[in-house]
This record gives structure tokens, sequence and C-alpha cells, in this order.
């Protein structure tokens, strides 16, 4: 059963959430606005992991709020992101 919710922004493929306990929102649908999103892990006791600063921001604000896991990496290119976790070992070489 899944524990994490992989948001949209962030790459399916890592190394890091390719096992049973993470679901990526694209397998569930990727175009769903971010209240979606956190009703989602809200109903089913996920985790959110984000670059969306906007998740963390309305944890203020939502009682009780799901848990969110923020990536604070700033305004980067998806090929940056991709570079920094490629160099933490999260993402795995081909």
């Amino acid at each position: 059963m899944p524990k994490y919710l992989i948001d949209v922004n962030l790459p399916e493929h890592c190394s890091v959430w390719n096992s049973a306990e993470f679901i990526h929102q694209r397998s569930l649908d990727d175009e769903w606005l971010d209240s979606r999103i956190w009703d989602y892990a809200r109903e089913n006791r996920l985790t959110i992991v984000t670059r969306d600063s906007d998740f963390s921001a309305r944890m203020i604000t939502s009682v009780p709020p799901p848990n969110v896991i923020h990536f604070r990496l700033g305004n980067i290119k998806a090929s940056e992101l991709f570079e920094i976790l490629h160099k933490n070992g999260i993402i795995l070489p081909n």
C-alpha cells in the first residue's frame, strides 16, 4: 500500500521511490489541481513529495494537513533537478 504521493513536478523514475510504498501522480491523473492532490493525500493518508512550495504554505491553514516533503531547490529546470537527484543517488544512471 502506498505511503507517499509523488507530485507530477518530480520525475517518475527515481530509484528512491521505485517501490510499492510510492505512487506517482501520473499514475492517478497528471492534470489534477493542487487541491485535488491535497485531498487525495489526506483521504488516503499519504505523504506528498513535491518541489511545489504551495503545499508547504497550505499546511499552515489546513487542519489536519497531510504530511509534505518539500524539495526546496528554487526555480530550476527539470534537467537541473534530474542532475541534482542523480548526483545524490536518488535517480540511478541508465
